[in-house]
């Protein structure tokens, strides 16, 4: 008998869809409709990976992040792109979130944004199809060498290991069992254990096992090239690697989890390749009423792409990471008091403010400007800017700030602005390569506001 398999297709922060749109995917939407990517990151952590991770912690995102919303009989898209799958005992249900700059056929935004934040090759097939189980393995591949990266700064994760020994050095717990079944007649061996610091440990084993799976892929050798020293410590890590010992692996480090703060990107890459190695392509989804799926916040995507453009120019605190925190006053003990402005620019004689936004120019409104006023004001800014993606051409909207009161008489301001600058995603490419030359020549007028380039 044949499974049902339903797919339908959105795009991100789009005016209110009618709820008849999702018919045929209910129960996938029943499960995922008004529900933040917090609640999803914590329920469903097994088998759907948010990313960036950290996004479970962001009260932001715990505020307003949500796939669908219910808006009276429709539902609302937000920042969230990627792709969720839903299968019970009547059917698969499908649903791709591209970017709303995505055309028919291809979405090469998203595309090109992810090989620019997480250096992921030009192997990345955005086309949909009927194997949507495909694409999001695959998607849990692509981003393998990121999370290595990122989790292999803190250097190789070493912890206490138990090693079993047999020889006459016996610095350890005698095992009489073994040692009985061992050495028998006794030949001068004692069979003991000792526990030792190691980095040949659960969690490295299941990185090299992650790693030898994605060698045997036709593009692995291509995917982990951009990666290959930390791959080689790796490998050099763990002499004791047998592809026999896989699922002793898997269940170890299912039963321990990494919990310890300092070693969260660990824990991120620890459940990257228990995803990856427990989901193969013909896995996902199977089994009954399971939810499953790879998703992107694109807020993060596109402030992340920015960086890598500005990046020079501007600080860039980073708030889902906690990290170069700033403070609104003086004190310690102040509840609310660290901020983190997207860009702080390095000239501090004629300061800017920016805020990346990945949101259209019309939604860029109300507590946006204040958040940036206020980081104006914080750091002796003149002038703020929001960076936003635009396909409409529209030219730069420059607000002057007002002083004075209705009660008296208001006037603009002719030192303190905020311009709102669009970077301009071209529509009309026939393939990537264009795409990516197209986006260069918009990269150089985006750049032209800040005298960098």
């Amino acid at each position: 008998m044949t499974r049902l398999k339903k797919i339908k297709k959105i795009k991100d922060n789009t005016t209110p869809k009618e709820k008849d749109f999702f018919k045929g995917i209910e129960p996938l939407t029943d499960q995922i409709a008004d529900k933040t990517l917090e609640h999803l990151w914590e329920s469903e952590r097994e088998r759907i990976f948010v990313f960036p991770e950290s996004i479970g912690k962001s009260e932001d995102l715990t505020k307003d992040q949500m796939i669908l919303q219910s808006v009276n009989d429709t539902y609302r898209s937000g920042n969230v792109m990627g792709f969720l799958g839903y299968s019970d005992k009547d059917g698969d249900y499908r649903l791709i979130i591209e970017s709303r700059f995505s055309s028919e056929e291809e979405d090469y935004f998203f595309e090109y944004m992810l090989s620019r934040v997480l250096d992921i090759p030009n192997i990345v097939d955005l086309k949909t199809d009927a194997d949507q189980s495909n694409r999001l393995f695959n998607f849990l591949l692509f981003v393998f060498p990121y999370y290595l990266k990122t989790a292999m700064r803190k250097g190789l994760f070493k912890k206490y290991v138990r090693n079993r020994y047999n020889d006459a050095n016996v610095k350890g717990r005698i095992d009489i069992a073994r040692h009985i079944k061992q050495n028998t007649p006794f030949i001068g061996n004692v069979a003991y254990s000792q526990r030792e610091f190691s980095y040949d440990n659960n969690l490295t084993e299941l990185v090299r096992h992650t790693i030898e799976f994605i060698k045997r892929k036709p593009y692995g050798g291509h995917l982990l090239v951009r990666v290959k020293d930390e791959v080689q410590l790796v490998v050099e890590a763990t002499p004791t690697y047998e592809l026999y010992d896989r699922q002793r692996v898997i269940e170890a480090n299912k039963k321990n989890p990494i919990r310890h703060a300092y070693f969260r990107e660990y824990r991120a890459l620890q459940r990257l390749c228990l995803l990856i190695l427990q989901h193969q392509k013909h896995q996902i989804g199977s089994g009954s009423r399971q939810i499953y799926g790879i998703l992107f916040d694109g807020a993060w995507l596109w402030e992340e792409y920015v960086n890598s453009l500005i990046g020079d120019a501007f600080y860039h605190p980073m708030n889902k990471s906690r990290k170069d925190a700033q403070k609104l006053f003086k004190g310690e003990d102040i509840k609310g008091n660290l901020i983190y402005p997207d860009f702080i620019s390095r000239n501090n004689e004629s300061r800017i403010i920016a805020d990346a936004k990945y949101k259209p120019i019309k939604n860029i409104g109300h507590s946006d400007y204040l958040q940036v006023l206020a980081y104006m004001f914080r750091f002796d800014a003149k002038t703020g800017y929001y960076l936003y993606p635009e396909a409409e051409g529209n030219d730069d909207a420059l607000l002057w700030m007002n002083k004075g009161s209705t009660y008296e008489s208001v006037t603009a301001r002719d030192d303190v602005s905020v311009t709102k600058h669009g970077l301009k995603i071209p529509a009309h490419a026939r393939n990537y390569d264009e795409f990516v030359q197209q986006m260069k020549e918009s990269e150089d007028e985006f750049l032209r506001a800040f005298d960098i380039g």
